[in-house]
């Protein structure tokens, strides 16, 4: 589990655009902080401290304290605008939770052990399928991280979730089927040995059949049957 990262807020008493563009005027983020069967408190944020917990690896799978007016909130981050010109945080959502909540979160994945596999060594390709995995689980039980070990890993391996350590108390939202984490992909030269392999050996298997087919060089043509047979004199 992750560590419950601290936020301060200010109230603001107005919702909409025209309020959410004066906050960003006045140098502050607007906010809102809604669920738990309670009204949504509006808030506004120092762009200089939710920028840092932002920019963190993790952050939609991070619980923080929302402090407003000696009053705190435990939230989980759910979405983040962005000034999609100079990328300036533009407004954030936070839903409350508490111990009893079931939430769905996405863990990032963080790979270890790189050189210690044989495969990567080799000149294999390390294809991260998914760079997070969605989990459902209680607040208590969010995962900071979900490691692939690939230690003794060789070109064409690949990992799939349930060799995955994954956390007690979080279980992967696609039940379904054992899906792909990551996979070591063979690199392009040495595909290219392996079609030429290929190709040659199914060349070499085809010319046995075809050379019996083909009557030898200088044989005399076969003698063609007599039409009905042979007549008694």
């Amino acid at each position: 589990m992750s560590a419950v990262q601290s936020v301060s807020a200010e109230l603001r008493d107005r919702a909409g655009k025209g309020a959410a563009r004066a906050t960003r005027r006045a140098g502050r983020v607007p906010a809102v902080i809604y669920g738990d069967k309670k009204e949504p408190t509006l808030i506004t944020l120092d762009p200089k401290e939710i920028d840092r917990h932002i920019h963190k690896k993790g952050f939609f799978a991070t619980l923080l304290d929302v402090e407003v007016g000696g009053t705190k909130h435990r939230v989980l981050p759910r979405d983040v605008q962005f000034d999609v010109v100079t990328d300036r945080t533009l407004h954030v959502d936070f839903q409350r939770v508490s111990k009893d909540t079931k939430i769905h979160v996405n863990v990032p994945v963080v790979v270890r052990n790189e050189a210690a596999a044989p495969g990567l060594k080799r000149g294999g390709v390390l294809n991260i399928v998914r760079h997070e995995i969605e989990f459902i689980c209680s607040p208590d039980s969010i995962p900071q991280m979900i490691e692939v070990d690939l230690t003794g890993l060789e070109v064409g391996a690949s990992v799939h979730i349930s060799s995955v350590n994954v956390p007690a108390g979080a279980t992967p939202a696609i039940r379904d089927r054992d899906f792909t984490v990551i996979t070591i992909a063979a690199p392009s030269a040495l595909k290219s040995e392996a079609e030429e392999a290929q190709s040659a050996a199914a060349t070499a298997a085809a010319a046995p059949a075809a050379g019996a087919a083909a009557p030898a060089k200088g044989a005399a043509p076969a003698a063609a049957p007599a039409k009905g047979g042979d007549k008694k004199k």
